[in-house]
């Protein structure tokens, strides 16, 4: 799962108390671990190694240039949702054969700085995009190749906001509109129309969602074929889940056994975007207690971290589990499980230092007994943690730590004051 583990009744990162980068860092701050990071890629890439993928990380997920170097010097492309992730992929020593843009909102300056690095792929969202990129390509003289993202309308069964596959939703065509976008635009000599892309959403935590969707975009890609257009990739996108509440997430072998037979001997250049399911298990966010507070029935204990730091709880409802660095009377749960009763415990809010009532981590959640001055780690906030992160309330973002093995170095300072108004001045 990750290599946060207690030992001798303190958290460690690999082989380093989290205790010690707390101490030389401050909080509160983002540690993430090589060896899960690795870990989880090559997981992937050897339970696909069948179809030879092209696996694009999805920047979008955790963007600190060093993680992107270390994914790239696996051999790693990279899935870009704007101009700046297209940057952060190239200077991280990105091949651009490996690269794949999608987005709903494409500027012309974004379109024309991929066209520029050579790309590989753009995913393509709309009719009115792909018009767009025909203009911009042939003004430029460069040919390029695009796939048409696809609405399966499929039920990923996840949060409606990260639910992307049904056909209402703001991304690609439904099924219909992609067959009248191929005889429209698919023998054009600008842009060749040559993939299907297909992104039902995330975290999806069964395979089923994927097979529904990947066996209706195989029979729109033999349609296409059998009216004459060359079909020679398919992007299935990524979504993979990972673990927050316990080991809810199937392995990625799992996933594979349900894909790979549907995808073998398709002549398909297969690409895959995984994002969550490498790096959310790889970070934590570890914040200090400043105070605990009593009344009305409640007990809250305030963090010096809140959503303007992490905020996937108060946008997303989403589950984290919580426990103290250093607990007291040494009180380690046997596992993450959201549903294991914990002896020594009782429910608290763990809340931030937001002016927002919805800023907060945890509501009722059994802890045991927390002072001021408390080391708390957030699990499982590697993926649409510091990505989301703001300057809410002029609150400096938190640095991000990278550990390997018995070493930690600083992959991305705290930010200033001077850092929140060094563009207005």
């Amino acid at each position: 799962m990750d290599s946060f583990n207690y030992i001798d009744g303190r958290l460690h990162c690999e082989d380093v108390p989290v205790s010690r980068i707390a101490a030389e860092v401050g909080t509160p701050v983002y540690i993430y671990s090589t060896a899960t990071l690795l870990g989880h890629y090559r997981r992937i890439a050897e339970a696909f190694a069948e179809l030879s993928p092209i696996l694009c990380y999805s920047i979008k997920s955790c963007q600190n240039l060093a993680i992107c170097r270390l994914l790239a010097e696996q051999g790693s492309g990279f899935d870009v949702v704007s101009g700046g992730e297209l940057h952060r992929a190239v200077t991280a020593g990105a091949d651009p054969a490996k690269i794949v843009f999608a987005g709903v909102g494409k500027t012309d300056r974004e379109i024309n700085e991929a066209i520029d690095a050579n790309i590989g792929l753009f995913n393509i969202e709309s009719e009115a995009e792909l018009e767009n990129l025909i203009r911009l390509a042939r003004e430029r003289g460069k040919p390029v190749r695009a796939a048409l993202r696809v609405n399966p309308d499929v039920d990923p069964k996840t949060h409606r906001y990260t639910s992307t596959g049904k056909k209402e939703s703001k991304f690609g065509v439904d099924i219909a509109r992609a067959r009248r976008c191929f005889e429209q635009y698919g023998r054009d000599a600008n842009v060749r129309l040559c993939g299907i892309h297909l992104h039902i959403g995330s975290p999806v935590n069964a395979v089923e969602p994927y097979i529904e969707a990947i066996t209706k975009g195989l029979n729109l890609i033999d349609e296409l074929r059998g009216a004459g257009f060359t079909i020679e990739t398919l992007d299935i996108g990524g979504g993979f889940g990972a673990h927050y509440k316990a080991t809810e997430a199937p392995p990625a072998i799992r996933y594979a056994e349900g894909i790979v037979p549907l995808l073998r001997d398709r002549d398909l250049q297969v690409i895959l975007e995984p994002g969550r399911s490498i790096s959310a298990n790889a970070g934590i966010l570890v914040a200090e207690t400043q105070y605990v507070k009593r009344g009305g029935g409640k007990e809250f204990v305030i963090l010096d971290a809140g959503m303007s730091d992490l905020i996937r709880p108060s946008l997303y409802e989403a589950y984290h589990f919580i426990w103290p660095v250093i607990p007291s009377g040494g009180v380690v749960p046997a596992s993450r499980d959201a549903n294991e009763t914990v002896p020594g415990t009782s429910p608290v809010d763990i809340v931030g230092p937001i002016c927002e009532t919805g800023d907060f981590y945890a509501q009722d959640r059994p802890l045991p007994e927390i002072q001021r001055g408390d080391l708390l780690a957030v699990f499982s906030a590697g993926a649409y943690g510091f990505v989301m992160a703001s300057q809410y309330n002029s609150r400096p973002r938190p640095p991000e730590v990278l550990v390997e093995g018995d070493t930690f170095h600083t992959i991305r300072r705290r930010e200033t004051y001077e850092d929140l108004i060094a563009a207005e001045t």
